[in-house]
């Protein structure tokens, strides 16, 4: 009986004792941790939708189109296009208010004569740019740009209007020659009074108000001088204000402010006694 407590004695003894080193290495840390199982073979991704790859590569989905009647392209042509229209529908004596009507009751507010100021005021409303400019306002661009902006509009409407009076082959009220249709003074008055409004509208209104009055007043001038019917000035005004509308929306590179490409450089060279310059260029 006594040998068997003992026997009970000494295994609780050593379960005791078990029990204890099991607690303090779990305590310190020393206990081995169970290892997160990790599957052998695990959920490939989902395989990519391909069904509309082509309609979209980059998937990214294409931003919202504004209508085209709010377009830069509609806004800018609109006003030029009803001008050019009305020109072109009371051409050669046709309209509800024909060529004729509009030379008659200009006459009878202003007498004939053979003034030649709208020679000089087409180019009004540059020189209240420069005036402006020198009297410290800032433009929406800065000179240089306006200068290649200018030289722009002006190529493009001098070849349009060129090219127009040569096609339209329309006489002029004195029978002077036949390239009344359209009138290139008005053309040339209303593209510097577009650039004017331009490049001062944010400053004041008012700048492009006083140059589009020297431009409609060029329009009346030539009209009383007898070198233009009412299609030819009215005309003229739309080719006029859609050059310089054209020079804007095509002005994407401005100088100085985006490059043309990488690795611009111009450099003189002397070929003999001959100067020079290299351009080099290597594009995106």
């Amino acid at each position: 009986m006594s040998s068997f407590t003992t026997s009970i004695a000494a295994r609780a003894r050593r379960s005791w004792g078990l029990s204890c080193m099991l607690v303090l290495s779990a305590w310190l840390g020393l206990a081995p941790v169970a290892q997160a199982q990790v599957p052998l073979n695990p959920a490939a991704p989902a395989a990519a939708d391909t069904t509309h790859k082509y309609e979209n590569p980059a998937g990214v989905s294409s931003p919202v189109k504004k209508p085209f009647f709010k377009s830069k392209v509609f806004k800018a042509a609109i006003v030029p296009a009803v001008l050019i229209g009305y020109g072109a529908y009371t051409f050669n004596g046709g309209g509800f208010y024909t060529n004729q009507e509009a030379r008659r009751d200009i006459h009878r507010l202003f007498p004939k004569n053979d003034s030649r100021i709208a020679d000089y005021l087409i180019f009004a409303p540059y020189v209240e740019l420069g005036a402006v400019a020198l009297a410290g306002v800032q433009s929406r661009n800065d000179r240089i740009n306006v200068l290649l902006i200018i030289a722009k509009s002006e190529a493009i409407m001098l070849s349009s209007t060129f090219i127009v009076k040569a096609l339209s082959h329309e006489e002029r009220p004195d029978g002077s020659d036949n390239l009344s249709f359209p009138s290139g003074h008005t053309a040339q008055a209303f593209l510097a009074a577009s650039i004017v409004h331009t490049e001062l509208r944010d400053k004041s209104q008012w700048y492009g108000i006083g140059a589009y009055t020297l431009a409609t007043g060029v329009g009346v001038l030539r009209m009383v001088v007898d070198k233009h019917w009412q299609s030819d000035v009215v005309a003229g005004a739309g080719f006029g204000i859609l050059s310089a509308h054209l020079a804007y929306l095509t002005h994407r590179n401005r100088w100085g402010r985006k490059a043309i490409g990488r690795d611009v450089g111009v450099m003189p060279t002397f070929f003999g006694s001959t100067p020079g310059l290299t351009l080099t260029w290597r594009p995106k």
